[in-house]
């Protein structure tokens, strides 16, 4: 980032597009139904009882847990997709796997960086 502060998070207020609302099993309608992903906020840590170092490392949890959001409903989608609606709209069991992959490195990386210091 190159802001020293970003706007809170907050939902995205877009209509679906006519095709999305035509059928509200595809992929994209989906998506758009579970939910807006928040990001961090880009504001250091509220806590000021801790080191910085830990300030950092809470920061960087906050900022993949964010990550993590968006690849769980990027995969919920998938999967609801793949069960609801025509095979068009199936992204592939590779695309699965990936998703579900990046979302065990954000979990592993998230508990390393909320592991206590010491």
């Amino acid at each position: 980032m190159t802001k020293q502060y970003s706007p809170s998070p907050r939902h995205i207020q877009e209509k679906p597009s006519p095709e999305s609302a035509l059928d509200p099993t595809s992929f994209v309608a989906l998506l758009r139904s579970i939910g807006a992903g928040a990001a961090a906020d880009g504001q250091p840590w509220p806590e000021r009882q801790h080191l910085r170092s830990r300030q950092m490392a809470l920061c960087d949890a906050d900022c993949a847990l964010a990550g993590q959001r968006a690849v769980q409903e990027l995969l919920l989608a998938a999967i609801r997709a793949h069960q609801n609606s025509d095979a068009d709209q199936y992204v592939g069991d590779r695309v699965l796997e990936g998703l579900a992959m990046a979302s065990l490195s954000l979990t592993a990386f998230i508990q390393e960086r909320v592991r206590p210091q010491g």
